[in-house]
């Protein structure tokens, strides 16, 4: 449950950016140079054309940067701030043909960060009188993890592991094809000699209460439904973490939140993201 803050996190943003652009402009944008002038210098602004939370500010300004040098990117609100419809989110201005070439790239981090971002401090919000915290999940877009953790960061979310290295988190399929709960533990700690988190899902009341002799230290209550959840919440009763997952939504997170549960993961944060709209104006 940590920032998007690390030198590798940084690293996979970079060559994001770099896959991005190369993905787009490919061998060069025909269109805008067969048009516009190498000298023309042009300013443009990033418009929200509806109220959200801004997330990604400083990866649009890096693809600006990545494609031209001379370009010039202005912050107008801050990463993580709430706007309002016909809000200037920031001003870019140089070489037309570098502007135009990186538009979309741009763009498209933009909308897609500030979408997730706006998601979760929803969800956030909703949930604000109680100690549960939001998650998000693995459930990324191939390739953007680090951009899409970076963005639910953003929204006020929690990130959980970033990926199968960072922590331990036995499953379903893991418990099946270990023979038993109790044993796929055994064998985590036979070799988690550097004492990486342990967290282990759980289905129902039967299985949560094989774990609790267990040295582990956070459990996830799996598409439990609510009356469980309670009554898992009052089983445990502070020993573990708690972290409920799977069936969350706009309507019962609050109801799940009130139960006493640590955390909220939730997938749909992440791939099932809506674009904030907005859009770069030429002035």
């Amino acid at each position: 449950m940590q920032p998007t803050a690390s030198i590798f996190q940084k690293k996979l943003i970079r060559e994001v950016i770099s896959l991005a652009l190369r993905e787009d402009i490919g061998q060069g944008d025909v269109t805008s140079h067969w048009i516009l002038r190498k000298d023309l210098i042009i300013k443009g602004r990033i418009v929200a054309h509806e109220e959200g939370v801004i997330a990604g500010l400083q990866i649009a300004s890096q693809v600006f940067l990545t494609v031209d040098k001379h370009t010039r990117f202005i912050n107008k609100v801050k990463d993580g701030s709430t706007v309002l419809k016909g809000t200037v989110v920031a001003v870019v201005g140089g070489p037309a043909v570098s502007i135009l070439s990186a538009e979309r790239t741009a763009l498209n981090f933009l909308q897609r960060m500030s979408g997730i971002a706006t998601m979760t401090r929803q969800l956030v919000q909703k949930i604000r009188k109680t100690k549960a915290r939001i998650l998000d999940t693995r459930k990324t877009a191939p390739g953007l993890r680090s951009i899409d953790k970076l963005a639910v960061y953003m929204g006020g979310g929690q990130n959980h592991r970033f990926g199968l290295y960072d922590m331990v988190l036995i499953k379903d399929n893991h418990i099946k094809s270990a023979g038993s709960i109790s044993r796929a533990i055994q064998l985590i700690q036979n070799r988690n000699h550097q004492r990486i988190k342990v967290e282990v899902e759980v289905e129902n009341l039967t299985q949560l209460k094989e774990v609790l002799s267990e040295k582990i230290d956070i459990i996830m209550l799996d598409n439990m439904s609510f009356i469980e959840i309670k009554k898992a919440v009052a089983i445990v009763n502070g020993k573990f973490k708690l972290e409920v997952s799977g069936g969350i939504n706009n309507s019962n997170i609050l109801q799940i939140a009130q139960t006493g549960v640590d955390y909220i993961s939730i997938g749909g944060l992440t791939h099932s993201v809506k674009a904030l709209d907005l859009s770069l104006d030429i002035l």
